[in-house]
C-alpha cells in the first residue's frame, strides 16, 4: 500500500494541494463547487505531509480555477499550491498568498465607515497579517480577522 496513489491522476483540471487540515470542504464552498456541476471531484483529508504534518487535497477534473476563485482561497488558506493539469501533466504550479489589497469583496463591520454610508465609496482592506489573517479597512482602520472574513464570504 505504501507509495500508492490514494486518488488517481486527473487528465485536465486543478489540484489544490497543501490545504490546511480540515479546510478542504470550506474551500469548495467558497468557490461554489457543490458536486452537482458535473466535475469529477476528489477530496482527501488528513493526508500525511512532511511540511504540514497533515493536509487536505482537492482534485477537480474539468475545471481550471479563475483569478477570483484563487483570491478567495488565498484569503482563507494562504499555504495552498494550485496545480493546473492538462493531459495528466502539471503545466503550472502556483504558490498563492493573500492579496495585499482586497477591494469590493468584503464589507466593513463598522457601521459608521464611509463605505457603508456612501454609495460611491468602495470597500477596501489592506493585508496586515497573513497568518493568522488580519485585514484593516483602508478608510476607518477597523480590523477584520480570518473568522470574520470566512463568515462574510459564505454569507453568514
Amino acid at each position: 500500500m505504501e507509495g500508492e496513489l490514494i486518488v488517481r491522476k486527473i487528465k485536465d483540471g486543478t489540484v489544490i494541494d497543501h490545504i490546511p487540515q480540515g479546510k478542504a470542504l470550506l474551500l469548495l464552498r467558497l468557490i461554489g463547487i457543490t458536486g452537482a456541476e458535473g466535475y469529477r471531484l476528489a477530496v482527501v483529508s488528513n493526508v500525511e505531509s512532511r511540511k504540514m504534518g497533515k493536509k487536505d487535497i482537492i482534485k477537480v477534473e474539468g475545471k481550471e480555477l479563475m483569478g477570483y476563485e484563487v483570491e478567495l482561497i488565498a484569503l482563507v488558506a494562504p499555504t495552498v499550491t494550485i496545480n493546473i493539469v492538462r493531459n495528466y501533466e502539471v503545466i503550472e504550479k502556483r504558490k498563492i498568498s493573500p492579496p495585499r489589497i482586497v477591494r469590493r469583496l468584503l464589507k466593513c463591520p463598522n457601521n459608521s465607515c464611509i463605505t457603508n454610508n456612501d454609495p460611491e465609496a468602495t470597500s477596501e482592506f489592506q493585508l496586515i497579517n497573513q497568518t493568522p489573517l488580519l485585514l484593516s479597512c483602508s478608510f476607518c482602520e477597523t480590523m477584520l480577522n480570518g473568522e470574520q472574513v470566512v463568515k462574510q464570504l459564505l454569507g453568514e
